[in-house]
């Protein structure tokens, strides 16, 4: 058994109607699949995938967080479905499905997954969407979870585990009692820790950033450090303050989605022309999609956007199950007219959080989280999520990148054409996120929005195809 993290039960616990934490993928398979064939894979490969096969058990009177124990009855007909797009199964068709698949909660009673095999998909395609809980997986792990049931050739060998899974039973009563104790005595500490670690970084801390204080208070905590030559020199932030927009305040119960497509090439001779990376571009891509998306809708503020960038924790060596990431905030540079100023921006903020992040990736939000009593943090979480988005929102969106495989890969035989990430909108991160992940050549790109502030998402994928061109034109 293994017990959710503070981190992974906030996913749980945040969780209500409106702000639903599911992630997901939407492949696109090159010509018909079979259900059947997708049971077959699913089964084979359910052991090499430990979310796959494990439920929530909750602490009595929600005292501690929750465990994961494996779920010895998967019910394979309840967590694979399928369904069929009406005629002429377009990608409008298609992300509309999504959407409301997407929208659902997971039910808690069974481990927190499902895929859907979606037929007729115009072009002679199949899609597959595969929603997990994000108390489950961060972003790479979720993508690790879709690589699972792919291979890189159409006649895979049978994978099986390097050691059999052991039987993991739900632990007794008086065991997570005994084992909550011990979590009490050790809140304090992780407090401690919390303090010792975070004090010169709360600027960039989403939601504690905006509490009255943090900032002078990280200000003059590396100002003293410097005095008395502890630790290294710490780049200053500008200082960000979020502007209300469209894409700010409670999210409804309804999603949009939609999806693009873009040359890896192309984005990657911008990046050589102007010498940036390709995350650079990616990011002013989608900042100039917005600022068109604003100006449309004559809501473009004078100051830049802030953006919500989830850093990887295990590029800073930290591994293990569930999520492995922490948040920085950015600079958004939305309000420079000139697309190339609009890049330079962007790289010189990206590269501020970068070193940041470089200097200090010790898990702050972590320490926090663990330092307050677990029957306090649902309540805690769910309040902090419904006050920030009356009040005080600590960004206005969310923007990923993913890096990728860049070799074709199968499913059940059938090539994988495109991957598109699903991601998460929430009161506290906007009602809008855009994800990216490079995949042989292309960069899939998934966009998800709450229907009520962004009815029009599509034309955001327009926006960012003309954003490339834009830039393309200037090299």
């Amino acid at each position: 058994m293994r017990q959710l993290s503070a981190l992974d039960a906030q996913f749980l616990n945040f969780e209500t109607e409106t702000n639903v934490a599911n992630v997901a993928g939407l492949s696109i398979l090159e010509g018909e699949v079979g259900r059947d064939d997708i049971v077959r894979l699913v089964g084979e490969r359910a052991a090499l995938i430990a979310p796959l096969r494990q439920r929530i058990v909750s602490v009595p009177f929600g005292l501690d967080h929750p465990y994961w124990v494996q779920d010895d009855t998967l019910d394979l007909d309840y967590h694979v479905r399928e369904l069929a797009l009406p005629a002429p199964g377009s990608d409008r068709q298609l992300s509309a499905q999504v959407a409301r698949l997407h929208s659902r909660r997971l039910d808690r009673r069974h481990p927190l997954w499902e895929m859907y095999l979606i037929h007729g998909v115009k072009g002679g395609r199949t899609a597959l969407y595969t929603k997990l809980h994000h108390a489950a997986i961060d972003g790479i792990g979720g993508a690790d979870v879709l690589a699972a049931f792919m291979d890189v050739e159409p006649r895979p060998k049978r994978r099986v585990p390097q050691r059999p899974v052991e039987p993991d039973f739900a632990p007794e009563t008086a065991e997570m009692l005994v084992r909550t104790a011990a979590r009490l005595v050790a809140n304090p500490a992780h407090l401690l820790r919390f303090l010792a670690g975070a004090m010169p970084y709360l600027d960039e801390i989403p939601v504690i950033s905006r509490l009255p204080g943090a900032v002078p208070v990280s200000r003059a905590t590396r100002w003293l450090a410097r005095q008395v030559g502890l630790g290294p020199e710490i780049p200053e932030l500008p200082k960000l303050s979020v502007p209300r927009t469209p894409l700010n305040g409670p999210v409804s119960a309804h999603r949009r989605f939609a999806f693009v497509d873009l040359s890896l090439d192309e984005v990657k001779q911008v990046k050589n022309a102007f010498g940036v990376t390709v995350n650079d571009v990616v990011m002013t891509l989608a900042a100039t999609a917005v600022r068109r998306w604003l100006i449309a809708h004559d809501a473009l503020p004078a100051e830049p956007l802030v953006a919500g960038i989830p850093f990887s924790l295990r590029d800073a060596g930290m591994d293990g199950p569930g999520n492995q990431v922490t948040l920085m905030i950015t600079s958004l540079d939305t309000q420079v007219a000139d697309p190339r100023e609009r890049l330079d921006a962007v790289h010189q903020a990206m590269r501020r959080i970068k070193d940041r992040f470089n200097l200090a990736p010790a898990p702050w939000l972590r320490h926090l989280s663990e330092s307050m009593p677990a029957a306090l943090t649902g309540l805690a979480d769910r309040a902090a999520f419904g006050l920030v988005a009356q009040t005080s929102p600590p960004i206005n969106m969310i923007i990923s990148n993913i890096p990728g495989p860049q070799i074709p890969l199968y499913v059940c035989g059938r090539r994988l054409l495109a991957q598109y990430p699903v991601s998460v909108v929430t009161d506290a991160s906007g009602g809008l996120n855009i994800t990216a992940f490079s995949y042989n050549g292309r960069i899939a790109v998934g966009l998800l929005a709450c229907r009520d502030m962004v009815p029009d998402l599509h034309r955001l994928t327009g926006y960012l195809r003309e954003a490339l061109e834009e830039l393309k034109a200037l090299i």
